[in-house]
């Protein structure tokens, strides 16, 4: 078998390079005329995708598009109606591609679609495509199934940072908001746990005091009764029964 490469002198990497060339040409030339023929688009979900093995396959790409899979790992879509900001998902997330901003509401501020109470805002929910690794697990860790992958897989851009894509849709004011009522609320709640303490330690004081102002009661002295020789009147009994 002869080696590629093995001739390093100058008309034997001349003849190595037309060797080659016609072996590359020869392959050519063998599919010049399945060339003439096109392949028909299939999905790759049909039993028919795997009949046709020669032809042209390629496609005028974005002017025609071959099928794709309706269920495929392609981009994530949060539908933040329905998103309770539960950070699962970020927490199982192996890449760290979403980046998550609660705000604790003070009450409930709505309900999703199926009927999951929603209490935290969303005040950044950011996904970046370019870090994500398609693995999926954010999408079953969701309790309410709001976090999927649609079938758009063509986000080609010229700037990274447009893979970048938010999903939360406050305003700065409304964020602004929520945060100062969170921080009213926070502090309302420590003052009624220092005014608890307060009257804990108050009620505590004065029953201590309390005990301390009453006399003490005097202890009952305890004194022995003497024990009564019971053998003597025994003996005495027992010599009245023998006279």
């Amino acid at each position: 078998m002869k080696r590629k490469g093995a001739n390093n002198t100058y008309f034997g990497n001349i003849t190595e390079a037309f060797d080659t060339l016609i072996s590359g040409l020869k392959t050519t030339w063998k599919h010049i005329p399945l060339a003439r023929k096109k392949r028909s688009a299939k999905n790759v979900d049909s039993d028919k995708y795997f009949e046709k093995q020669e032809g042209l396959f390629t496609v005028q790409y974005p002017r025609f598009e071959m099928p794709v899979p309706e269920k495929g790992r392609y981009q994530l879509h949060n539908e933040i109606e329905d998103c309770i900001v539960c950070d699962k998902c970020a927490k199982v997330c192996p890449v760290d591609c979403i980046d998550i901003e609660p705000v604790k509401a003070t009450e409930e501020i709505g309900k999703t679609s199926d009927g999951t109470p929603k209490r935290i805002h969303a005040a950044k929910f950011d996904i970046d495509m370019a870090k994500c690794c398609f693995c999926g697990l954010c999408t079953t860790v969701c309790p309410t199934e709001c976090l999927t992958m649609s079938q758009d897989y063509d986000y080609s851009t010229f700037d990274i940072t447009d893979h970048n894509f938010p999903f939360s849709k406050m305003t700065e004011k409304e964020i602004s908001d929520a945060r100062a009522d969170l921080e009213k609320a926070m502090e309302e709640k420590a003052a009624k746990a220092r005014k608890k303490a307060e009257n804990r330690a108050t009620s505590e004081s004065s029953e201590k005091s309390s005990e301390a102002a009453k006399p003490k009661a005097a202890k009952p002295k305890f004194k022995p009764r003497p024990m009564k020789k019971k053998i003597d009147s025994d003996t005495d009994d027992n010599k009245k029964d023998d006279n």
